[in-house]
């Protein structure tokens, strides 16, 4: 736990509202409105903070930032392209599944069951991360200034769950149209929910199981209104930071430089986070001796050696042929494009 304890201790900080002008570059100053992960996923929001507070020093541009976290400006993660494209804010967090019934295409660079470990995901995204790129530019007027992310996504339970055969029945929480299909073709039944509703949700039985990392339940504190983790690897939930392009023009080429140069030190930082955060959360969760921060007391089961072959059987007769409909519906070529670039680097092919 000294990783995470370090981490935590480093990258605390105050609220940022707008910078103070005494802590600027010289220059007129250049307004940026974010709006960030929900306020529950502590952890992040941190990182987030951190980030946009030191955004001025680290790039010799004056900025003029305004951050809050998405729950606490009202707004739907569902519609955060549309937001970015009117010029509402300037740089939203965006979880891809979240907005993808306006781009499809970004639900395939994390298909659930397609790349379930973090390496895997990372092939899957530097084979995709030009279509991505251009489709944002294309149909949004956005860019992409970092992608990244959650780390593997588990079954978080309220009844007792020990494998996928115990999800039949029960109401689960989904936040992707991926994620959906294979819920669905196990039995359950799929909930759509924003990460913010969860854990009311489980606390009064609207749902009995909600699907994140094990990084965001324990920092949600999900180990309250749960009693079993099916650490059963779905996905790894890809997020960006995304820029509207009419931000991005305030911005002149050297400026634009160096705000990608952060934001993919951001970029490499998150990824790193994901590889290292997820044992350290279980251990909490389950209450382990190894945890030396709040211990809960979930029964952390142990994955049946079946679920694996269950999962990668439901990706092609369910996730993939979904997400070609679903997708060729906006878009005639996205799944030809999948094939070619995310399909052939991990090695799966949408009939």
């Amino acid at each position: 736990m000294r990783l995470l304890r370090s981490a935590l201790a480093g990258l605390a900080a105050a609220f940022l509202g707008t910078l103070p002008a005494a802590a600027q570059p010289a220059g007129p100053p250049i307004p940026l409105r974010i709006t960030g992960h929900f306020s529950q996923n502590n952890k992040h929001v941190e990182i987030e903070r951190a980030f946009y507070n030191g955004l001025a020093a680290e790039t010799g541009i004056n900025l003029q930032i305004t951050y809050n976290p998405m729950d606490q400006v009202g707004v739907q993660a569902a519609d955060a392209l549309r937001h970015l494209r009117s010029g509402a804010f300037d740089v939203m967090s965006v979880v891809m599944g979240n907005v993808a019934r306006d781009e499809p295409f970004l639900d395939g660079l994390d298909l659930i069951g397609v790349s379930p470990t973090v390496d895997e995901l990372k092939v899957a995204v530097d084979a995709g991360r030009a279509v991505v790129e251009r489709r944002l530019q294309e149909r949004f007027q956005t860019r992409a200034m970092a992608i990244w992310p959650f780390g593997p996504q588990y079954f978080f339970c309220k009844p007792s769950v020990r494998g996928v055969a115990d999800l039949r029945g029960l109401k689960v929480r989904s936040y992707t149209p991926s994620m959906t299909a294979l819920l669905t073709s196990l039995g359950a039944n799929p909930v759509s929910l924003q990460f913010s509703e969860v854990y009311p949700a489980l606390q009064r039985g609207v749902v009995d199981c909600g699907i994140t990392s094990a990084t965001s339940a324990y920092s949600g504190n999900w180990g309250e209104v749960i009693t079993h983790v099916l650490p059963l690897s779905l996905a790894g939930v890809i997020q960006g930071h995304f820029m509207s392009g009419q931000a991005l023009r305030r911005f002149t080429p050297d400026q634009q430089a160096a705000l990608g140069k952060a934001f993919a030190r951001l970029e490499a930082e998150l990824w790193q986070l994901a590889r290292t955060s997820d044992s350290e959360a279980l251990a909490c969760l389950g209450g382990k001796p190894e945890c030396t921060t709040r211990r809960f007391t979930s029964v952390i089961a142990e994955v049946p050696q079946g679920d694996q072959v269950r999962l990668r059987e439901a990706v092609t007769t369910a996730v993939l042929p979904t997400f070609r409909d679903g997708c060729n519906r906006v878009w005639a070529e996205c799944a030809t494009v999948w094939n070619e670039t995310i399909g052939k680097a991990r090695g799966f092919a949408i009939p």
